[in-house]
């Protein structure tokens, strides 16, 4: 699944890096592909986006998902699997999930008590 999963993160980002999706949202934003999680099944596959500065995200996923059956030929056409997975868009929130661990890491209450004493 792991692997299947990375093969497909790779086929996506090099179709969206080419601009092979004809969209003007797609062309105008730089959307990074952190991770296509599988299903058990490989019928399935899950990709976490996100538009650079976190911005458009509800256009760039209408775009994702108006394109989703080009991009699933694309992907069956460069991976020799015995499905074609279906393909879901979701953002990509381990960013902002990072940005609050550290937050609180830096608050006075957690620092106090990783302070040496």
């Amino acid at each position: 699944m792991l692997r299947v999963g990375e093969q497909v993160r790779h086929v996506l980002a090099e179709l969206l890096s080419r601009g092979e999706v004809h969209d003007d949202v797609l062309a105008a934003s730089v959307i990074t592909i952190a991770e296509v999680r599988m299903s058990p099944d490989l019928r399935m596959a899950t990709a976490f986006v996100m538009p650079l500065g976190a911005q458009n995200t509800d256009a760039v996923l209408a775009a994702l998902e108006r394109h989703r059956r080009f991009i699933r030929g694309h992907i069956a056409r460069a991976l020799e699997l015995q499905f074609s997975p279906d393909i879901r868009f979701r953002f990509d929130e381990t960013f902002d999930e990072a940005t609050r661990i550290d937050q609180l890491l830096a608050s006075p209450r957690v620092r106090q008590d990783t302070a040496k004493r």
